[in-house]
């Protein structure tokens, strides 16, 4: 039984690398139909956050009251502001300015930036395991910014807001072990993503949309928002944190298939390299054993 839980959950953790690493190749669609990247960003907090509202809604009418401490307030707002507004933002502003293929490569230099939080704030140890996935993170980067690319534009700013998003996301991993174990991750994100929304209304510019446009909107909204956080819910309740976030590392490979195959997307050799350092950083930082805290 325990073993076919595990399967179970590994599916669960497929479907949601799967979901995240078709974003940006879809989101390509809404910007060549004219959609600039704040409005992606804003739509998909918008439609993500309908989504879990009504999932939170679902959740008390099944158990009963859902909702979050006064005293917690605070750090949902600012997580809404950070791990919504900002993160969103600038992953697609990532995208806009390098692909799909490299948004979500950078992206995954999560893990290094997740070390140095943990060393600086949360007071864990700097493993030797650590270590190597941060010098493997910063050569993969290297490699990357001096790769040569067909269709994908290396610019400082795509290298900028690529690094942005992956700070701001790599706050999801302390957050996340605070507050998870208190609130059910529908109750959390039916409060952040509306702020997140909020947040980026009054710098949005709405455009015109198509039902291209429309149809990339609710399927970044629905699938690789709230579907794909409620399976990697499912799977971490059946898995390892650090076994879920090994199969996740699947989702640039998704990605740099998927922008290959629709848009043309390809890296140089250098490129190739680096990306591979990254995501083998990833794996060498989700495979390390949890440290306790120093006192």
């Amino acid at each position: 039984m325990q073993r076919a839980e595990r399967t179970i959950g590994y599916g669960f953790i497929l479907v949601a690398a799967v979901c995240w690493g078709l974003l940006g190749p879809v989101a390509r669609w809404a910007l060549a139909a004219g959609v600039g990247p704040l409005e992606i960003a804003f739509w998909r907090a918008v439609i993500g956050g309908g989504c879990f509202i009504g999932h939170a809604v679902w959740l008390r009418a099944r158990r009963g009251a859902v909702h979050v401490a006064r005293h917690h307030l605070p750090v949902m707002l600012a997580f809404g502001l950070i791990g919504v507004s900002l993160f969103y933002s600038a992953y697609q502003f990532a995208i806009d300015a390098g692909g799909a293929a490299l948004a979500s490569v950078l992206l995954y230099t999560a893990p290094a930036w997740v070390a140095v939080i943990g060393v600086t704030a949360l007071g864990e140890r700097l493993t030797v395991l650590k270590t190597v996935a941060i010098l493997l993170t910063l050569l993969g980067v290297a490699g990357i910014a001096f790769s040569g690319a067909h269709r994908v534009q290396l610019t400082g700013g795509a290298m900028g807001w690529g690094l942005a998003a992956s700070l701001s996301y790599a706050l999801y991993y302390p957050f996340g072990k605070r507050y998870f174990d208190d609130y059910a991750p529908a109750t959390v994100f039916a409060y952040a993503l509306p702020v997140g929304a909020l947040g980026l209304a009054p710098i949005v510019t709405l455009a015109a949309k198509d039902a291209v446009a429309w149809s990339a909107l609710a399927f970044i909204g629905f699938v690789s928002t709230y579907g794909a956080y409620l399976a990697y819910g499912a799977g971490l309740q059946r898995l390892e944190a650090s076994r879920a976030s090994i199969v996740a590392t699947l989702e640039p490979v998704v990605a740099a298939v998927a922008a290959h195959g629709w848009w043309g997307e390809r890296f140089g050799a250098w490129g190739y390299l680096g990306a591979v350092l990254v995501l083998t950083a990833a794996f060498l930082a989700a495979a390390a054993p949890e440290n306790p805290r120093e006192n």
